[in-house]
């Protein structure tokens, strides 16, 4: 796919990751995400695409046509919001494993950590950042 967006996977049958896409969008200043849940076609064909697992649990982004996962991708997508949220990077020093070992932790728990429904509500504005 080419696009100067970067895209994000995400598990669209989980709150806690609807919750995050939703803090992402509000604060994507300059344009730079675009969106696709992993269930979705377009999802799957793009986990097809980069010979990934399709019942993959992770937070996925496509950037210049690499992939990252996990806190990796976590930290590369706060990064890309600019401003204070670019400072989160600092964390890329600290040892990979450590990183995704607490990335696992918070997924494990995702869903009591967000019990209540955090649906993405669909406007004319929204409808550009996801792909289909």
């Amino acid at each position: 796919m080419k696009t100067s967006k970067q895209i994000i996977l995400f598990d669209g049958d989980c709150n806690f990751c609807s919750f995050w896409v939703k803090y992402v969008i509000e604060r994507d200043k300059k344009d730079l995400f675009r969106f696709a849940s992993l269930q979705s076609e377009k999802g799957k064909e793009l986990l097809k695409q980069y010979n990934l697992k399709e019942d993959l649990e992770t937070v996925v982004l496509i950037q210049n046509n690499s992939i990252k996962t996990k806190s990796s991708a976590a930290l590369q997508i706060f990064k890309g919001l600019g401003g204070f949220y670019q400072l989160i990077i600092i964390f890329i020093l600290v040892p990979k494993f450590i990183r995704n070992a607490v990335y696992s932790l918070v997924a494990k728990y995702r869903e009591k950590l967000m019990k209540s429904q955090s649906c993405i509500i669909s406007t004319e504005a929204l409808k550009n950042k996801f792909i289909d």
